[in-house]
């Protein structure tokens, strides 16, 4: 806990906690901006597929930068971006978009945001780090939470569908946040962020030209609950300010805050999916799923107290975690 504090009183703390919060509250916009695209018309991949070549094509001549001189370190991390690419960042993207098709923004994205339980397990069943009795006890709040949540006791209808697919997305995360662990591989962060964003670009085509991934759009105007907006206003809202931007500012915050302090203020992205939620979609969850929602959040925040402190290890663990890039 002291570690936390210290995090909390360093000197970057007054310029990365606004860039912290700015990233969370962009990445939190795009399951809200999408859902308004599938209703119109859009299939899920056809919403990934735009918002990755938008951030993609943004992000490029940053890339490109970051790696001048350096072209053997991303050549030497080939299968890294590749995995970050495709599983980290473009699947999890693809199975949370299938995920608010059918429920609620911030319902799906508080699933996905109990990754760090599933991330301790993985630790401990793949490596023998054994969780903390804190770590133990913040899963047990998370799930009571999770159960309260998707509203089992009271025998409501349930969307297992999209119940699903939010898990298949939490497990995504996860898997950004084993690879983000990676410190010391020597590549930029944001040639990372470039690399794989670009590769799942590309892969998501390939994928909806053979037929594997349903691709099917329309240019009709997108209504939402303020009222209608010409198509391409979400498509660039998903694509520059909940990826692009919402990348970069998450990258320069943990730079200044520690990653351990950005991946709390992090979780402020499930605040700020329910927000848009109702602005956008006029979508609330009731009183039990309130209650489910905040315990999961309290549950995540006590895994996290109950992580070890890198040091105590060899090899990095997810103390060394960024935010997950929705």
């Amino acid at each position: 806990m002291s570690k936390f504090a210290n995090d909390i009183a360093a000197p970057g703390v007054r310029f990365g906690l606004p860039l912290a919060i700015g990233a969370a509250f962009a990445f939190g916009m795009s399951g809200a901006w999408a859902r308004g695209l599938i209703d119109a018309g859009w299939t899920p991949g056809a919403a990934v597929t735009a918002r990755v070549w938008v951030a993609a094509l943004v992000l490029l001549v940053p890339t490109i930068l970051s790696l001048r001189g350096r072209w053997g370190v991303l050549k030497k991390n080939a299968g890294m971006v590749a995995a970050y690419g495709l599983l980290a960042v473009t699947a999890t993207q693809l199975c949370y978009f299938q995920a608010v098709a059918v429920m609620d923004v911030g319902l799906a994205l508080l699933i996905e945001y109990t990754a760090p339980i599933a991330v301790i397990l993985w630790l401990w069943l793949r490596r023998g780090e054994r969780p903390s009795r804190r770590s133990v006890i913040g899963a047990a709040i998370a799930f009571v939470g999770l159960v309260l949540m998707l509203d089992i006791i009271t025998g409501a209808e349930v969307n297992i569908a999209g119940i699903l697919w939010a898990l298949a997305a939490m497990v995504g995360a996860a898997t950004y946040f084993l690879l983000s662990a990676k410190a010391d591989t020597g590549l930029p962060p944001i040639a990372l962020a470039g690399g794989g964003l670009l590769l799942g670009a590309v892969a998501l085509t390939i994928a909806g030209l053979v037929g594997i991934l349903p691709v099917a759009w329309t240019t009709d105007d997108i209504t939402y609950r303020f009222g209608t907006v010409p198509w391409f206003v979400p498509v660039l809202a998903i694509g520059l300010i909940a990826t692009a931007l919402a990348y970069v500012l998450g990258i320069a915050s943990t730079r200044m805050l520690g990653s351990r302090l950005a991946s709390f203020v992090a979780l402020s992205e499930v605040v700020a999916a329910l927000l848009f939620g109702w602005l956008l979609l006029g979508q609330l969850p009731d009183l039990l799923q309130a209650l489910g929602g905040a315990l999961v959040l309290v549950g995540v925040v006590v895994v996290k107290l109950g992580e070890p402190r890198p040091a105590e290890f060899v090899e990095p663990i997810p103390d060394a975690v960024e935010q997950p890039q929705r």
